[in-house]
């Protein structure tokens, strides 16, 4: 190490404090109605989003403490052991089908995403691979396909459950990480290039997802159909205004606006606290990134610094992806926003995450 370990960074705690905060707060407003109508109690969503928080933090603390070196030496295992969850997630009477998705492994409703555990065990690996072949990343065959290979690999299961939005973040977060190790903007413009024409490709197959690009496009055509998302999410953010309706107080959770407490929470947040409290939570998360960068920068080695990319890159993206789909900027998928959205699997992992995060700024040179 190029010096002692010193204090975590206090602003990059902060805000994960808050940040997590803000979640469970409003995963019980945004839930209470459904949680009441489904289950006959409204803490029902709020209370395992609070064991799930519980089981995080003591995780963040542990990675935050836990020299993170450590991991580099795990980073194989932890994909190959995903890469084979991904495959026995496919199996059907094994695998569990939420939403459409053959996504989930667990009993009842307890479960876990093994699409959540492959972001984090993709980026250590690259972070080791792209470390110690890190002069042969300039070289397309030998240092630029093999990685992208793996990644490539990892979204082609994802997207047989299938899964666009936790496919397209990881995919994100690895060309994220790949840039920062070296990779020559030309080459990763020629596979961006020939990525576009298969996510076409992908979109033109599955007739939902075409439906979901015509309905981005003018959710009025369909305004009870594949528009109704969007539509719901925009009625929820305008009425907010600048200062909002109120904790509580928002009209759409009561069954108009489809998953108000996961990938829809955003606009929940806009309609009960407004412009101002919407813009406050995307200052933080942006407060999260910036102390990520930072870390990254200030890292005293190659490893570190692009698993910090790596870990800060899930983050971005998925608060991007999330919240452009809410205000109607991008297609709908299903994705969602990092420690605010109800979502035990995702919670737990991001928070696990962070605290890797943590770990390295307190080696920050």
């Amino acid at each position: 190490m190029a010096k002692a370990r010193s204090a975590p960074d206090v602003w990059m705690i902060v805000s994960i404090a808050l940040i997590l905060t803000i979640g469970l707060v409003m995963v019980y407003s945004a839930s209470a109605v459904l949680a009441f109508h489904e289950f006959g109690d409204k803490f029902y969503y709020v209370k395992r989003q609070l064991i799930f928080a519980v089981l995080g933090v003591g995780a963040l603390i542990f990675t935050m403490n836990a020299n993170y070196l450590i991991w580099k030496n795990w980073a194989k295992a932890a994909l190959l052991i995903c890469f084979v969850l991904l495959i026995i997630v496919l199996i059907p009477g094994i695998g569990v089908v939420r939403g459409g998705a053959r996504s989930w492994l667990g009993i009842s409703s307890f479960g876990i995403q093994p699409s959540e555990f492959m972001k984090l065990a993709m980026i250590l690996f690259l972070a080791k691979w792209l470390s110690d072949k890190q002069q042969t990343i300039t070289h397309f065959t030998k240092g630029l396909l093999p990685p992208l290979g793996l990644v490539g690999l990892a979204f082609g299961l994802i997207m047989l459950q299938p899964d666009l939005g936790s496919g397209a973040v990881m995919v994100g977060a690895a060309l994220i990480l790949i840039f920062a190790a070296g990779a020559r903007i030309s080459h990763l413009a020629l596979l961006g290039s020939s990525g576009l024409l298969g996510l076409i490709a992908l979109v033109i197959a599955e007739p939902y997802r075409m439906k979901r690009i015509t309905g981005f496009l003018d959710p009025w055509a369909d305004p009870l159909g594949t528009g109704y998302q969007i539509i719901q999410s925009l009625y929820a953010i305008g009425p907010g205004g600048l200062v909002g309706l109120g904790l509580g107080m928002s009209r759409q959770k009561f069954s108009y606006l489809p998953e108000p407490q996961t990938d829809f929470i955003f606009s929940i947040i806009s309609e009960e606290l407004g412009f101002i409290g919407g813009s406050a939570l995307i200052i933080l998360f942006m407060v999260l990134v910036w102390r990520g960068v930072r870390t990254a920068i200030s890292a005293p080695d190659t490893f570190g610094s692009l698993l910090a990319v790596g870990i800060t890159g899930i983050i971005g993206v998925q608060v991007l992806i999330n919240i452009g789909v809410v205000i109607g900027a991008m297609p709908v998928t299903g994705i969602t926003l990092p420690l605010i959205s109800y979502g035990g699997s995702s919670l737990t992992l991001l928070l696990t995450a962070l605290g890797i995060l943590l770990n390295i700024s307190r080696y920050s040179r």
